[in-house]
């Protein structure tokens, strides 16, 4: 009777994930600071995109929607960027990853937007406008270009303030 961790035995196929607790400071420095920066850039970026309408409350709009994926990208964006380069890899590891994952987080993002907020910018009669939102995919693509866009920026920023520098004279002395 029991179940999986009824039997000893059974103990030995659960995976053990274990944390680093150096990474944890430097984690959630990460996170913290790719949200900052994720919110900032996101604004502008939503700006920049609501400024295609013409008018102030779609750019105001856009930048309040640019800075609340941009919290969202850049939290995950700093997390990923952690484990992936660490204290080692440096800005082109960070904006490597942030960018491919910039693009997937856009995508899926931009798979979920309301048809009503489709609608409303096809209202607007904005030549450039009627045609990145002509279909649900332009939307998508140009969701996921901006947050490739965020994502690339915050993890080089990311991944370069994590950067510890090498001792280039102690490894000349090894070799």
């Amino acid at each position: 009777m029991g179940g999986l961790f009824s039997n000893r035995y059974n103990m030995r196929y659960i995976v053990k994930l274990e944390w680093n607790p150096v990474n944890n400071e430097l984690t959630s420095k990460s996170i913290f600071f790719g949200t900052l920066l994720g919110i900032l850039l996101g604004a502008i970026l939503g700006a920049g995109t609501g400024a295609i309408s013409g008018r102030w409350d779609g750019v105001f709009t856009a930048a309040i929607i640019g800075a609340v994926s941009g919290a969202v990208t850049g939290a995950l964006t700093g997390m990923l960027v952690v484990r992936t380069a660490g204290t080692t890899g440096g800005v082109s590891a960070g904006a490597y990853s942030g960018m491919a994952f910039g693009a997937f987080l856009g995508l899926i993002f931009g798979i979920f937007i309301p048809e009503t907020f489709r609608q409303s910018v096809l209202a607007l009669d904005v030549l450039i406008l009627n045609v990145i939102f002509s279909g649900r995919f332009e939307a998508a693509i140009l969701i996921s270009f901006l947050l490739s866009v965020l994502a690339t920026a915050v993890g080089a920023w990311v991944g370069g303030r994590n950067l510890k520098p090498r001792d280039v004279e102690n490894l000349k002395a090894k070799h």
